[in-house]
């Protein structure tokens, strides 16, 4: 599986950018694995989607981002999701510590999670037909119960804010990942570049996370490298080349993103909403087309290990829950109350990926996905700006 970017312990992956940043302004407690300049106020922008592939592919619609390619990459960890990712940077932890392991995942009441809209996942919906919340079920802060990277800083004295889309207030994600800091909700483009600087330049010490999701969806839409995901490419390396342009003395601004992207072909993909042998012994199915998490029936697993191997063949790998917990992808430690939420198999996919068309309808339309472990999903750029 030489394809397989395993994540490792190296001190550069996403779970390591806040205490790095916290290190180079030399708060104490915080060291710096990744080689941040020296700073008093940090801010990190996320562009959801932007893959160090993605960007090396098409440098001539984002120049400036391009010329800053300096480092070398980070990795997401696994999944490559943003429920995940997203996670890992605001907790510092892996998955296996903090608990999202996927973009959906076993709930105590025998249902999926969906921690985007923090409800039940599939066919459990409420009498209107939406999500049923789990808010008050099975709360955030008890799925996720570690301080966050914002509460550690704010513990020590740091002033720490978030500037992301203003529907993220009070959501089930917000407040697993980033609770602890002051929120400031965002409307247009403007808005997020104004409150990266503002924090960058206040009398200290700042630190301010950023997110901007646009690209990721255009991506998921009309396919990675379409023309409207590189015109939006191509806005952001406005963005990013402003801020640096404005950026005030003794700041540092860390570029990354959360996962990368590839294309696949919904009517190339295998559906296990339609094909009988991927669903005997099968309980739950969740994850999303790249990563599939695999709840299997008591006695199920040797028979669904078998199946799910043989109809993916080289196309992916399937392995059992164990296996990936040794492998370490999950990170070097998986707490107790995270095991029962990893799937007892899981599928990863090299070409194309397992779609759901009757469950997930809309999911299994996209032209773009992620989730597993190629170069292209796992390899995220840290762009450096300051110093």
């Amino acid at each position: 599986m030489d394809w397989i970017v395993s994540p490792d312990d190296d001190g550069r992956a996403l779970s390591d950018v806040l205490p790095s940043l916290l290190g180079a302004m030399s708060v104490p407690g915080f060291a710096d694995t990744i080689g941040f300049p020296t700073c008093r106020n940090a801010a990190v922008l996320l562009i959801d989607g932007l893959g160090r592939d993605l960007l090396r592919e098409h440098a001539a619609d984002a120049p400036f981002m391009a010329s800053l390619l300096t480092s070398p990459p980070l990795k997401a960890g696994f999944p490559t999701t943003t429920v995940t990712s997203i996670t890992s940077l605001g907790t510092g932890r892996c998955a296996g510590e903090h608990g999202l392991v996927g973009y959906t995942f076993a709930e105590p009441s025998g249902g999926l999670l969906h921690p985007l809209s923090w409800g039940t996942h599939g066919t459990v919906r409420d009498s209107a037909g939406n999500r049923r919340s789990l808010l008050d079920s099975w709360p955030p802060e008890q799925v996720q119960p570690t301080p966050t990277m914002l509460e550690r800083a704010a513990a020590a004295g740091v002033d720490v804010r978030t500037a992301v889309p203003a529907e993220f207030k009070g959501t089930g994600l917000t407040r697993a990942a980033f609770r602890g800091g002051e929120f400031h909700g965002l409307h247009a483009l403007g808005e997020l570049a104004a409150q990266l600087l503002a924090a960058l330049g206040a009398d200290a010490p700042v630190l301010c996370y950023g997110y901007h999701g646009h690209l990721d969806l255009l991506g998921h839409v009309h396919g990675p490298g379409s023309l409207p995901w590189r015109l939006q490419l191509t806005q952001l390396d406005r963005l990013v080349m402003t801020l640096a342009e404005r950026l005030p003395p003794a700041a540092t601004l860390a570029v990354i993103a959360d996962h990368g992207m590839v294309s696949v072909d919904p009517s190339e993909a295998l559906d296990a909403d339609t094909d009988p042998a991927l669903q005997a012994g099968v309980r739950l199915l969740g994850g999303e087309p790249r990563a599939r998490h695999i709840y299997v029936e008591p006695g199920a697993l040797a028979d669904v290990h078998a199946a799910w191997r043989e109809i993916i063949g080289d196309r992916g790998a399937v392995l059992t829950g164990e296996q990936v917990i040794g492998e370490g992808w999950f990170g070097p430690v998986v707490a107790d109350p995270v095991r029962e939420r990893i799937g007892d198999v899981l599928a990863i996919m090299r070409d194309s990926g397992v779609i759901r068309s009757v469950v997930e309808p809309g999911e299994s339309a996209l032209r773009g996905h992620h989730g597993s472990l190629t170069s292209a999903e796992q390899l995220v750029p840290v762009l450096m700006l300051g110093g």
